[in-house]
């Protein structure tokens, strides 16, 4: 079965909620939440990964140093498995807005189990419950 990697993160602000994107209509798991993040490239890193995503999906700016690593995802789906590490970053430049159709959503962490998600997302939210 083939292993495909996304990176994925929480970012998280000020008044401790996380943001959420709406995987929008025409993508697989369409109307799902999900952290934000990507595909790694072949010859990425998966902080490069990132950084390369919220640059695309949300227009925002951040650095390897802001993002650390808390946890990951390890989820079979029918054709592939998923592999994905997940970031906590607090600290970026500019204001995320969707670039790509995307519905975006802050949500306190007692708040995430509220947000149907796909699969591999689920096992992280009591992880980034205790953390934050």
């Amino acid at each position: 079965m083939k292993i495909v990697l996304v990176a994925a993160v929480a970012l998280i602000d000020r008044d401790g909620r996380v943001l959420l994107a709406q995987r929008p209509e025409g993508k697989s798991m369409a109307g799902l939440w999900e952290f934000p993040g990507g595909k790694v490239e072949p010859g990425e890193t998966p902080e490069a990964a990132l950084i390369r995503e919220l640059h695309e999906e949300l227009g925002i700016e951040t650095w390897d140093s802001c993002l650390a690593p808390l946890t990951f995802a390890s989820h079979g789906y029918e054709s592939f498995h998923l592999l994905m590490p997940l970031f906590a970053c607090r600290k970026w430049n500019g204001t995320p807005h969707p670039r790509e159709g995307q519905r975006l959503s802050w949500a306190h962490a007692n708040e995430l189990r509220n947000y149907p998600m796909p699969p591999a997302d689920v096992p992280l939210i009591p992880i980034l419950r205790e953390w934050i």
